[in-house]
């Protein structure tokens, strides 16, 4: 007996890969046919009939149930890229994964162009240490070609004991050749919220969001009431999955007091939903950056759409991946399950972000900025003392000055030293700003916004 199941899940694990659709007249004819009860009878019968001839006449012995269960997996994953059997072990999986603890490489994948394709890795996950990056095509798991391999047989074989390895080889964009890549393998601890100052404004707060579980909304809310000083605020969603969906419209509506958030729409008019923003405890004044790359997806697309549309925030960085479809869990027995595709996002201007993403509003690609600062211009500053050491020079004092300066700026530099990593924890040093273009670019957008605010 099935039994529906309410819990609505868009755990950005999975791709875009738009299902084909037979056109013309002969197949809508077609597909009306099979809508009637004798052709379903057929199609029944058919099923039926080719399971038993493979039982009968296959070379090696099969079991019933085995067929069946390869059965409802091909039939699942051919309906699209998101649904799935779950078998007793992947279901439990799920279950864990909401949760925010799970084993693995803590790495996020889908199929993109019929290929295994990394969507992100979680921050400070084993995948994220050893370098994987959005967009890697996965192409051997240890020494298994993953051509033909479906996202659950994949997971399974880069999932394992802790302490183990897996080494991975993927084709990266700009690489001349593919990467072999191994990881050890960890419990994932998943700490979704990140926070962080920077070392030359305090009015500005930064918010990493790694991926959206049970505790976002509540850690986000967390981080601003203790930074009451801070005066605009930018949110990291860059490379982050997706997650669970009442997180992301909690976060939307922390800065939005009216409208629909998102609203979702399926063949089904159960499925047909729309979450509404709530007026108390909104913000609607602190000027906000949403920060997105091609790893954001899912949850991360519904937040940065949502205030796109509202134009609550301003939206910077790469176009987003692209998931905007509804998965629910329909339990089968008690240890089996279907997570099935059963609607579509729209965000609050109507549009979908299913194969399409979110468009940011202004586009800044990955990179660092080369500044270099010309040393052979004086300030106004510098005058009396470059005045002094020409005159220190004639009266030869310049030796002794030298030495003096030396040792100062020797100790200064240590000291800047023991303290960088320190500082880098907690603090975003003017250094690391202008190696991350799309952060150096959201923080000039949100001093602007604050410039402007009210005007």
């Amino acid at each position: 007996m099935i039994r529906r199941s309410a819990k609505v899940i868009t755990l950005g694990v999975v791709s875009t890969l738009a299902a084909a659709y037979l056109t013309g007249s002969f197949a809508q004819a077609k597909e009306r046919a099979a809508l009637t009860p004798k052709a379903k009878l057929e199609a029944y019968i058919k099923f039926t009939r080719i399971l038993d001839i493979i039982e009968k006449e296959y070379v090696d012995e099969v079991n019933t149930t085995t067929l069946i269960d390869k059965a409802l997996k091909g039939l699942l994953s051919n309906l699209d890229a998101h649904s799935a059997y779950m078998d007793t072990k992947s279901f439990k999986e799920l279950n864990v994964q909401t949760k925010g603890e799970f084993g693995g490489l803590g790495i996020s994948i889908g199929m993109r162009d019929g290929v295994l394709t990394v969507i992100a890795p979680l921050r400070d996950t084993p995948a994220y240490r050893a370098g994987m990056k959005a967009g890697d095509i996965i192409l051997k798991i240890d020494d298994k070609a993953t051509l033909g391999m479906t996202i659950d047989e994949a997971v399974n074989l880069m999932r394992g004991k802790p302490g183990t390895s897996v080494t991975l080889t993927v084709v990266r964009k700009g690489e001349p050749k593919p990467l072999k890549i191994k990881i050890v393998r960890d419990i994932i601890k998943i700490q979704s919220v990140f926070v962080k100052t920077f070392e030359n404004d305090k009015n500005l707060l930064y918010i990493y969001i790694a991926s959206f579980d049970k505790k976002v909304v509540d850690g986000v809310k967390k981080a601003i009431e203790a930074h009451p000083e801070a005066k605009g605020y930018i949110i990291d969603l860059r490379s982050n999955p997706g997650g669970l969906l009442d997180q992301a419209v909690g976060l939307v509506d922390m800065f939005v007091d009216k409208g629909v958030i998102v609203s979702q729409k399926g063949r089904d008019p159960r499925e047909n939903v729309e979450y509404d923003a709530t007026a108390p405890g909104t913000d609607k004044t602190t000027p906000l950056v949403v920060v997105v790359d091609g790893g954001s997806a899912s949850a991360s697309e519904i937040v940065s759409g949502a205030l796109q549309d509202f134009k609550r925030a301003v939206i910077v960085g790469e176009k987003t991946f692209g998931k905007g479809s509804v998965q629910i869990v329909i339990p089968v027995g008690k240890e089996e399950a279907l997570k099935l595709t059963v609607a579509r996002y729209y965000l609050p201007s109507g549009r979908t972000i299913q194969n399409k993403g979110v468009t940011p509003d202004i586009i800044v690609h990955s990179g660092k900025i080369d500044y270099v600062e010309d040393q052979t211009l004086l300030k106004e500053r510098d005058l009396k003392k470059h005045l002094k050491a020409e005159l220190a020079k004639l009266e030869g004092e310049k030796k002794e000055a030298s030495e003096k300066t030396e040792a100062k700026d020797a100790g200064a530099t240590q000291s800047k030293e023991d303290n960088a990593t320190e500082a880098e924890k907690n603090i975003i040093t003017e250094s690391a700003l202008y190696k991350d273009a799309q952060l150096k670019s959201a923080v000039d957008i949100l001093k602007a916004l604050i410039i402007t605010k009210g005007k």
